[in-house]
């Protein structure tokens, strides 16, 4: 889309962005554990670091046995015969470089051997610059590899907020060119190196699969990005990795 055309409808993006904010319902984080272990005890061990935004937080279902995290642990264990310790450090309205800010921040420092991003969303509504984004991914990506051991990061890629039900025409359409920019920009980035990669998916959204807020997941759609999540990982990733056996 060109400067040009969002420029002539930036009244109306921002007139729709507030009543938006105001008409929709705030949905809370699912109850639940942000931490768990699955898969057979004798098999390999995997520490896995899920973290993120709303979506990552699971925000759309009742329990965070119906959202990403739990679910993304369970498919992983399986696809790899692993036992999966699995974390889950997530928050609401989180953009990325916020990501960041929160896990630096975290009382027990997050050791991981694989991490799970999944933020984006909001670098779109905060109207953050792509380039910006992918600069935050790059000192996320660094910062979990240095400091915390993760051997790869894998990053969700935005959703196509095109479908988004919840939000109304002209904003939605722009809201998903945005993050279609934000998701080319990502994808040439992971190219770039080999300790981060980004999953091949988009699952078509309509108020069926969505919560009821139409604007974040729901069941289906929490149960479809961990199977490809899960099946990325199992594909691209897991035969890399450089993991202890069980002891």
């Amino acid at each position: 889309m060109s400067l040009t055309v969002k420029l002539a409808l930036s009244p109306l993006l921002v007139a729709q962005a507030v009543m938006t904010r105001r008409r929709l319902p705030r949905l809370a984080e699912p109850e639940g554990e942000r931490h768990g272990q699955t898969g057979a005890a004798a098999a390999t061990p995997l520490r896995l670091l899920i973290a993120g935004d709303s979506s990552a937080a699971g925000v759309g279902v009742v329990t965070q046995r119906e959202a990403l995290a739990a679910q993304l642990a369970e498919r992983l264990a399986e696809a790899c015969a692993l036992h999966v310790h699995w974390r889950l450090v997530a928050k609401s309205g989180l953009n990325t470089a916020q990501t960041l800010h929160v896990l630096q921040r975290e009382a027990t420092p997050p050791q991981a051997d694989l991490a799970v991003v999944v933020t984006g969303v909001n670098d779109v509504v905060d109207q953050v610059p792509s380039h910006h984004a992918v600069s935050s991914r790059e000192t996320l990506a660094n910062w979990l590899r240095n400091a915390h051991g993760v051997q790869h990061v894998v990053f969700a890629p935005l959703p196509p907020i095109h479908h988004f039900p919840g939000l109304p025409q002209p904003l939605r359409w722009v809201a998903g060119s945005d993050a279609r920019r934000h998701n080319l920009a990502l994808q040439r980035w992971v190219r770039t190196r080999g300790d981060v990669s980004c999953v091949d998916m988009e699952m078509p959204l309509n108020r069926g699969v969505m919560a009821p807020d139409g604007f974040h997941p729901g069941v289906p759609v929490y149960r479809y990005c961990a199977a490809a999540i899960a099946q990325h990982v199992a594909a691209h990733v897991w035969p890399h990795l450089h993991l202890e056996p069980a002891k």
